[in-house]
């Protein structure tokens, strides 16, 4: 690969740009960040494991690097490296960045001995077996900083690491002459440098890469530099940031006395990055160089801080301490934006797994991200039985929410409907914007809903276990795919139906819930005869029942029409129908987790068909999996439009993906359920975007339990559900809730936060007042009764 050329067919545009004052390039730059990353800033919380300080190259501006006789160990031990990571681990780490110089065996005995006794090759192979330690013993990610490789090494290291990183420093060849920085240095020699980051990109690694600036580097040196990564990023859509380091001399160097850069060529350079590679791509300046003046490195349209360790000095730089995380946040909120940790691997690339991270890593990444592809700020997970993480809204000073989201926030909440890149930004929202989002969504479920928060007594039944589908995120079936979970395979018989019903009834139940899975037995004749027995039992009962799965299995098996086997249904006594099976109403994540499922298109078109009958029915999402909040974003604004087509929704229910066991989740391939803050945003959003054409949003206590259901009452909910008197779908999963929750406990979670507890009918109206007098001092449910799964056959 040659070296960049002098000229580019861009580099004369550029430099006219770069002649507009400062102030005006900033702005625009600053614009064009806002575009591609809203009001966010991200930094990586990440211990640095320094694995060896030897280095065969010898820039003239680094004391990183050293001789043999200056170090105490030639290579950090197993044991100390692991050390490092645990201590990063427990201080909430989520990267081991690995440093170390490059290839120094090539240069000193030293190393090349202290390898045999290792019992490895290769600085490359020790660094390999390290990543790897530290990925298994503390599930932190590596991120490897290596050096000079090839495809093969990049295709190596890639195995054990999400991402890695080359600082290419200057495309400038003099730069490696006699007296410059990089003399006698082999690999910063530019064309090295370019050809290994192409080979990082042809080996599909997300690769950081950078400027050093001020090393005696002209300006248009530097957008030479600048296009020279953008055409290798064209090629191959590697790049996933760019370091834009200011030189700072150090004592003990070559170039200890060589001025550092005004700080001005920082900022243009930033700013002219920006301009470079445009809105999307992510621009990091080191926040402990530039102490004091990270406003206006923001203000140059810069949108990440890069690594910072709560546990271990910058080694590059130990003359810099890291700013405190705290401070760092408030700098960060005081030049008007919100910080938010991030992983190593950027979020851009995980939805794109499968081209991007070796499939030994998926499971290890996703364990770590949330939805939005950053870091989990938080160990909760819906159904472990955790306290929700505590409230962080500051009391001491105003909200300051950004004004682009203050105004998209305000049409939502007056009942425009936003376009799907609105609705994916109000998803992501954090710091002051997530604060004033659940503000709203209050307000407005106050408007709505007044105090009253509703529950409707009820009971699940579930028929059957036994599930011919094969569905990912499912751990109630049981089928071939899912007899490792806990669980017999049953069915109940009729007469078991009719007993649970009338059981239900002297309870003071006013609905039975029926859902089940596919038995390979069940035919639409079985969901009719499941009414008739639940009709005889209790005739005045509501019946909700029968998901689009079972209604378009039942058409199908009977060989009638859809619309005509509804129309059965509601004949024989069904009510209402549950909105379940709609998990992520996007084929695109439905052909990971439900493959053989009823598709986004049947599903609505199920609902649409039931509320033209006159049938009305809930509304479903399940996320936190393996979904993003663009999938998010286009489920809201399905239903949301279908609401307005027919108005036959009557509650919209976020479900929280329990993962416990769950068998995508035991294979690696989703994530441990939603953040406890996606939650709260989950049903926030809703009461925006949906509130206005469907009022009733509810909460899953079992999902959340009691204590989470409280707070997320306070987010723009309105209603409890149901008090199931049995639930088998979320304990199934591995949740700690879930097994009835009466009328006096439903009453005092809502009294608990200052609301009015009131019991409903499944449509929403009030049940009589014997009903409701008689739900209350129930007697013990009796002993359940399951009949064996394979032993049911048709009409027997």
């Amino acid at each position: 690969m040659k070296t960049p050329a002098a000229t580019h067919p861009q580099l004369a545009e550029l430099l006219q740009l770069g002649e507009s004052p400062l102030h005006e390039l900033m702005a625009a730059a600053a614009a064009l960040r806002d575009d591609g990353h809203g009001e966010i800033v991200t930094y990586s919380r990440k211990v640095f494991i320094p694995l060896t300080e030897l280095c065969r190259d010898v820039c003239h501006y680094c004391t990183y690097a050293k001789t043999p006789r200056r170090l105490r160990n030639i290579y950090l031990s197993p044991e100390q490296v692991l050390d490092i990571a645990r201590a990063g681990q427990a201080a909430g780490c989520h990267e081991a960045l690995f440093t170390l110089g490059d290839k120094p065996e090539l240069r000193y005995r030293a190393a090349r001995d202290a390898l045999t006794t290792l019992g490895f090759a290769s600085t490359l192979d020790y660094l390999r077996a390290m990543a790897e330690l530290v990925r298994r013993e503390t599930g932190l990610l590596p991120h490897l900083n290596a050096g000079v490789m090839s495809h093969d090494e990049f295709r190596s290291l890639r195995e054990v690491a999400p991402s890695m990183g080359i600082m290419l420093e200057s495309a400038a060849p003099r730069l490696a002459q006699r007296g410059g920085p990089h003399h006698g240095s082999p690999d910063k020699a530019p064309t090295v440098r370019l050809l290994s980051i192409r080979a990082a990109g042809q080996a599909r690694v997300p690769l950081t890469t950078g400027l050093l600036i001020g090393i005696g580097e002209t300006r248009e040196e530097r957008l030479l530099s600048l296009l020279a990564l953008r055409d290798l990023h064209a090629e191959h859509g590697h790049l996933q940031e760019l370091i834009l380091q200011n030189f700072v001399p150090k004592p003990g160097t070559k170039m200890a006395n060589a001025p550092a850069p005004p700080f001005e060529e920082l900022l243009w350079t930033i700013a002219m990055a920006r301009h470079v590679f445009g809105a999307a791509m992510s621009l990091q300046a080191p926040p402990n160089l530039n102490a004091g003046r990270l406003d206006a490195i923001i203000a140059a349209g810069c949108n990440d801080w890069g690594g910072v360790s709560p546990v271990t000095v910058d080694h590059v730089n130990p003359e810099s301490p890291w700013p405190q995380l705290d401070s760092l946040a408030a700098q960060t909120r005081a030049a008007g934006k919100t910080l938010a940790p991030r992983l190593t691997v950027y979020p851009h690339y995980i939805p794109q797994r499968q081209e991007w991270l070796h499939p030994g890593l998926v499971s290890s990444v996703l364990k770590h991200a949330d939805a939005s592809g950053l870091a989990r700020c938080d160990d909760w997970s819906p159904g472990a039985g955790l306290a929700p993480p505590p409230d962080d809204a500051p009391a001491t000073r105003p909200l300051r929410p950004a004004a682009a989201m203050q105004r998209l926030m305000e049409r939502a909440r007056a009942g425009e409907r936003p376009g799907e890149e609105e609705l994916t930004r109000l998803f992501s929202v954090r710091g002051d914007d997530y604060r004033r989002l659940l503000q709203l969504a209050d307000e407005a479920r106050a408007e709505s809903c007044s105090d009253t928060v509703t529950y409707v007594v009820n009971r699940n039944i579930n028929y059957t276990n036994l599930c011919t589908y094969k569905c990912t995120f499912c751990a109630f079936s049981k089928g071939k795919t899912h007899e490792d979970l806990r669980g017999a395979p049953y069915v109940l018989d009729m007469s078991e139906v009719a007993r649970r019903t009338e059981e239900a009834w002297r309870r003071g139940a006013t609905e039975v819930c029926l859902q089940g899975g596919i038995h390979p037995a069940f035919t639409g004749q079985t969901y009719l005869d499941v009414l008739h027995a639940v009709k005889e039992a209790a005739p005045d009962m509501h019946v909700h029942a029968f998901s689009p799965l079972e209604v378009t299995q039942g058409a199908k098996t009977l060989g009638i029409p859809l619309e005509t086997f509804l129309r059965q249904l509601k004949a024989a006594g069904l009510g209402t129908l549950p909105g379940t099976a709609a998990e992520i109403l996007d084929d695109e994540v439905r052909r990971q987790i439900c493959p053989d499922k009823v598709n986004t298109a049947a599903w609505f078109e199920v609902m649409r068909t039931a509320h033209g009958l006159g049938l009305r029915t809930t509304s479903t999402i399940m996320f936190g999996h393996l979904e993003t909040t663009r999938h998010w974003a286009r489920h809201l604004l399905g239903l949301r439009d279908l609401q307005l087509e027919t108005g036959g929704f009557t509650e919209f229910v976020p479900l929280p993906f329990v993962h416990m066991e769950a068998p995508v989740y035991r294979r690696g391939l989703a994530r441990p359920g939603p953040t406890w803050r996606e939650t709260m945003l989950m049903h926030a959003v809703a009461r925006l975007v949906l509130g206005p054409v469907l009022r009733n949003i509810q909460v899953s206590w079992t999902k959340l339990g009691t204590e989470g259901a409280a707070r997320v009452l306070k987010a723009g909910a309105n209603d409890l559900g149901g008090t199931l008197m049995n639930e088998s779908i979320s304990r199934a999963a591995g949740s700690s809730f879930g097994q009835e929750l009466p009328p006096e406990g439903m009453d005092a979670l809502i009294e608990g936060i200052g609301r009015r507890p009131q019991q409903r009918t499944t449509v929403y109206g009030t049940p009589p007042a014997g009903r409701i007098a008689q739900s209350y001092a129930a007697t013990p449910l009796e002993a359940l009764q399951f009949r064996n799964a394979r032993e049911y056959r048709a009409g027997h």
